[in-house]
């Protein structure tokens, strides 16, 4: 299996939310590229933010964004 395009989408979003502050949230706008009002609605759809254009992420998003995190800067770190 492989990340899809929708995937690093979702991934990308998840990484503008502010993971020093839970109290902040994002919104989509309806004039965002396609494929960023189509990865917000899909977090929510999944549960892991609270509105269809962003608002915040629960729990799950949470600790998905977190990992999401650790992921990039994994991959991003020189050998």
């Amino acid at each position: 299996m492989k990340f899809t395009v929708e995937h690093i989408a979702e991934l990308n979003l998840l990484l503008q939310f502010d993971s020093a502050s839970l109290q902040t949230g994002i919104k989509v706008h309806t004039d965002a590229a396609p494929e960023l009002q189509a990865a917000a609605k899909s977090l929510f759809d999944k549960n892991l933010c609270t509105l269809p254009d962003g608002g915040y992420l629960t729990n799950e998003g949470i600790q998905l964004a977190e990992r999401a995190h650790k992921l990039l800067n994994v991959l991003s770190s020189k050998a």
